[in-house]
């Protein structure tokens, strides 16, 4: 069965539920499965390394999982106004997939999480974005079809899901932030399959 890659990078479990809600999204879609996926921390002490295996969570994810996808929603946290470095890291392998071109034509969404309304929502969505363009992936976000869109005092872009966790990071993932979760794993696995 096809499925669409949630891969996200969360150190305060925010982006981790974000995932599990476009998940839901996806596999709300009847032909496609969601399969999720997560990227160890980096170290700045080189001899520093993560386990082959997480003791909890998602598994981490493989160059393989990334071509094999039929679509792919992409989640960071945001540091300074981008994406953080687990995930850029990752991205940062995948130059034999853009010089094969097996990315190209598949639905790509972002989402994100930040400590305030103001912290660099949309410029994280933005970098993301661009190595999933150069990869040939087709870029999709949220339109105002989706009433939340209008309504939301947190998160919540046209670019993608976003969520506003608190200076703590303990603010809960309000129902505007879930519906709009849902609603983009929905749109990307209904894209996936016509595109497939």
């Amino acid at each position: 069965m096809p499925y669409v890659l949630v891969l996200y990078y969360s150190r305060y479990g925010s982006v981790k539920q974000m995932a599990q809600y476009i998940a839901r999204g996806i596999e709300s879609v009847d032909g496609i499965e969601a399969r999720i996926r997560t990227v160890p921390a980096v170290s700045p002490t080189t001899e520093a390394t993560e386990p082959v295996i997480p003791e909890s969570g998602a598994l981490y994810v493989t160059l393989d999982d990334l071509k094999n996808c039929a679509g792919l929603a992409l989640g960071s946290p945001t540091r300074f106004g981008n994406m953080a470095a687990p995930m850029k890291y990752f991205i940062d392998q995948a130059s034999g997939l853009w010089l094969s071109g097996q990315l190209v034509n598949k639905p790509a969404a972002v989402f994100s999480s930040t400590a305030s309304l103001h912290g660099g929502q949309e410029t994280t969505l933005l970098s993301m974005m661009l190595p999933l363009f150069h990869l040939g992936f087709v870029m999709l976000g949220l339109p105002y079809t989706e009433p939340d869109l209008n309504t939301t005092t947190t998160g919540g872009t046209p670019y993608g899901p976003t969520h506003v966790a608190g200076i703590n990071s303990k603010n809960p993932i309000t129902e505007e932030e879930q519906r709009l979760c849902l609603a983009v794993g929905k749109r990307l696995a209904t894209m996936a399959l016509r595109l497939k």
